[in-house]
Parts: C-alpha cells; structure tokens; sequence
C-alpha cells in the first residue's frame, strides 16, 4: 500500500485502528508476538496475537481525509472488520468523562464523505459487529451510551460556532472527528466498521483548557480496547 507501506495479506483481517501512534504501541504491547511492520507518517502498524488470534492496530492520525487513506488501504490489504477505539468528547452529563459511547452511527458533519457519497446516504455500523461490541460491553463494568455520535472536522473554534448545541438537541450523544468516513468508506469497499469511545471531557467546554490526560480517561481507554479485542474473540 503507497501510504501504510503494508502488503496485501500482511495485516489480520481483524484490525483495531486509533487515532494516535503511541495508543498504537500500547495496544500493541497488549498482543502476544507483537511485531510493527510499518510505520510511516501518522500511520502505525502492529500485528500480534490475542488469546489466539491474530489482530491488526493501526493508527490513522487525527480528522477524516488523513482517516479515510488508512480505512481504504486496510481494506485493501485484506482488513473485513474494523473497530475504531477512539475518544471523544460527550454531549450529556450523564455521560461523564470516563463513561464510553457505542456508536450505531455517525452524523456527517465533515468534509470528507461529502466527495464520495451523496448527502442522504447514512454513517452507520455494521449491525453484527455493532451488537457483538455492545454484548461485550454489557459484561464489563463499565458506563457507556449507545447512540449516534458526530464527526466534525474543526478542533478549536473560530468566528462561527459550532453546531454542538443543535446536534445535542437532535439526539447525539457526543463529537469526535473520524468514524463518519470510517463507516461511509466500510460500508462502500464491503467491510464490517463500529466504533467505541472513550469519553475524555465535554464538546460544550473551553477548549483552552482542554486536558485529556486524566487517570480516569486513561482508564476509560484501556476498557474500550479491552472491549474491542473481546469482541474479535466472538466474531
């Protein structure tokens, strides 16, 4: 692949992908004969073993058109289910930093899906391997949501407000800035695609202050990838 510098065959057809390079790594050294095979730009690629079975990471960098290159070659490459284990910000106090979203869906509020698919065609999971995540989920001590989540592509606000308040009011349970391209491009090219979320502050907060670094969100993630590579055991 030109930009995952992987081979076609080379990854598991089971891959976790993340935003950052370093959860990359530390998803990695959860994996039994953990091995990186590429490394380029934000794109880090890991195989290795979980209680037999070999699964993929690869991180994808932050916002949707640097995403979507990393979903389309990992399907390329041979990836069928793809699980996104990300963070976001909520939308609702009952979902407190630390808490986790399931998506089923995402709201299309980035720029990237626009110039692939028309604007009524949904963001949303594959139902199997959406249900076999919230099944798992449910036998975790852990508090998550089930519902849609929004992929913008802004981080820091500028003159015109975000739509937050809106797409609260309409149902969304929080914002993060990926999985609408990662639902929309699986969905195109045959593969299965959900996504779980570490809650790590408020959309609605200032982002000046801004800080993700929290033992509990720490916490919050290393459920969700628990989560996630318990439900490649029943897939």
């Amino acid at each position: 692949m030109p930009t995952l510098r992987v081979r076609k065959g080379e990854i598991s057809e089971l891959v976790l992908v993340c935003g950052s390079p370093d959860r990359a790594k530390l998803i990695g050294e959860q994996l039994d004969d953990s091995k990186e095979i590429a490394y380029f730009r934000e794109y880090r690629t890991i195989n290795g073993y979980y209680k037999g079975v070999k699964i993929t990471v690869c991180s994808h960098g932050v916002g949707a058109p640097g995403a979507a290159v990393c979903f389309e070659e990992l399907i390329k490459a041979g990836a069928k289910k793809i699980i996104r284990v990300g963070t976001a910000g909520s939308y609702h106090e009952d979902l407190p930093p630390g808490s986790l979203i399931i998506a089923d869906s995402a709201v299309r509020a980035e720029g990237l899906t626009k110039q692939l698919v028309p604007e009524g065609v949904p963001a949303v999971a594959d139902f199997k391997l959406l249900t076999a995540l919230e099944d798992t989920a449910k036998t975790k001590e852990v508090k998550y949501g089930l519902g849609t989540i929004v992929t913008l592509d802004a981080f820091y606000a500028g003159p015109l407000e975000f739509p937050h308040m809106l797409y609260k009011e309409s149902g969304a349970l929080g914002a993060e800035m990926e999985l609408a391209a990662l639902y929309v491009i699986a969905r195109l090219r045959g593969a299965a695609a959900a996504g779980i979320f570490a809650l790590d502050g408020y959309a609605f907060a200032d982002m000046n202050n801004y800080n993700p670094h929290k033992d509990l969100v720490h916490q919050a993630i290393q459920n969700e990838i628990d989560i996630a590579l318990d439900t490649f055991l029943k897939i």
